[in-house]
């Protein structure tokens, strides 16, 4: 029976990898002072459409539950917490919120996303800052690094001086005009120039063309102030963020005036975080998104936050051959005959209660299938009938194939001690 399109199954080695970001993300968090939370997998229809309006339903998990109520599947994880804090009237402000967990969208499945993924979340809460940006961003960072990703590069843009921009460029602030010259720009990394510029024709060659040449601009702050409106409030903006972000160290962030996905919903800066060859696209990305909590009744705060995928960052670490994750030190406990697999099941135990991990075969299997299992332990106790009436058990070494007798009083006593040793 197969599973559902876009669904999967996650092995041991999957699982090992989410915990590994998970880890990462919860120490990183944590550093940063953001309280963590589970915002609830399902959420009312109302709530959903919240952030990205009714067009939402159409790549979503959404039905009615058995009391004819109108509900879905959690998209993200930022609606939730949204949610709570604008619910929270006395929650002292700003408040620092994260979160980690699956979320479902009923899209496309493509490389690094299937409908079932995982994602980590940070959220700032309370009055609009650069402050705030730029915590967001360093944290998306300090997290990447932690995860000994190499070549990261945060790039940084700002809705406001990319709107104002393109409508100087097409003479008209008209949205629908503005919002056509922003696909375009989304188009520009995927398609031809000259394919766009026919599509876009009748905006005029000149002006598309500057449009794609905007999308093209990336760089040093410095490097791009003469091709937009420096002294304006969002070049403001964008400068005290880059400005807060060499203050704290950051200095893989660049400016990319081409960032356009996701424009009619954040309302400031945002940015989006890659790794060289990853070959997965964008592995994080996040902005400023103030008008959100006013659709839960909370006009009066502003809302920055940052969001990543976790089983995209696991393609990039394994792209890159970064460090996967390290299992613990296993002992295989092995017994060479029937008689003595009480004792072997005895002294795994015993190891277990120490906090050592070890395992021991339960289905009375011959000494070679369990030393064939042990090979993959960093070392074997091996409970053999001639050694235990000496009371000692051999200690194998299962990397450099030595061994040598050990007293079981001495292992009882000091289990950690003798494994180390």
């Amino acid at each position: 029976m197969d599973l559902p399109r876009g669904m999967r199954d996650f092995g041991a080695e999957d699982e090992a990898g989410i915990e590994q970001v998970r880890s990462a993300f919860l120490r990183t968090a944590s550093l940063y002072g953001f309280e963590h939370v589970e915002p609830s997998p399902i959420e009312s229809i109302q709530a959903l459409e919240a952030k990205s309006g009714p067009a939402i339903r159409d790549e979503i998990y959404h039905f009615q539950d058995k009391g004819g109520r109108d509900v879905g599947l959690r998209f993200d994880l930022t609606v939730g917490m949204t949610r709570r804090i604008a619910a929270s009237k006395s929650a002292p402000l700003p408040a620092k919120m994260s979160s980690f967990g699956g979320v479902y969208r009923y899209d496309e499945p493509q490389k690094g996303r299937y409908r079932y993924f995982h994602q980590w979340d940070v959220e700032i809460y309370g009055r609009p800052s650069s402050e705030s940006d730029a915590e967001v961003i360093e944290l998306t960072s300090r997290l990447l690094d932690s995860l000994r990703l190499r070549g990261v590069t945060i790039e940084v843009s700002h809705r406001g001086l990319v709107e104002s921009r393109v409508s100087q460029i097409i003479g008209s602030g008209d949205p629908a005009k503005v919002s056509d010259m922003l696909r375009a720009m989304d188009k520009s990394s995927k398609k031809p120039r000259d394919e766009i510029l026919r599509e876009f024709e009748e905006y005029g060659a000149d002006a598309v063309g500057a449009v794609l040449d905007l999308a093209a601009m990336r760089g040093p702050l410095d490097d791009v102030r003469g091709s937009v409106a420096p002294g304006s409030p969002a070049w403001d903006e964008l400068a005290g963020v880059f400005a807060s972000l060499e203050n704290r160290g950051v200095t893989n962030a660049v400016v990319n005036l081409g960032i356009v996905r996701g424009l009619d919903y954040y309302t400031g800066i945002v940015f989006e975080a890659f790794a060289e060859g990853s070959g997965v696209g964008a592995l994080a990305g996040g902005g400023r998104y103030d008008s959100l909590p006013g659709a839960f009744g909370r006009g009066d705060i502003g809302a920055a936050g940052a969001a990543g995928g976790v089983e995209r960052i696991m393609l990039a670490m394994r792209a890159q051959g970064a460090d996967g994750p390290r299992g613990p030190a296993r002992v295989s406990v092995v017994y060479a005959s029937p008689e003595v697999q009480k004792v072997a099941v005895s002294i795994t135990s015993m190891l277990r209660l120490a906090g050592i991990h070890a395992d021991v075969d339960l289905a009375g299997r011959g000494m070679r299938k369990q030393m064939e299992r042990a090979g993959s332990s960093r070392l074997a106790l091996i409970v053999g009938p001639d050694e235990l009436r000496e009371g000692n058990v051999l200690l194998r070494d299962m990397a450099a194939g030595t061994e040598g007798t050990v007293p079981l009083e001495r292992l009882s006593e000091d289990p950690r001690a003798v494994l180390s040793s």
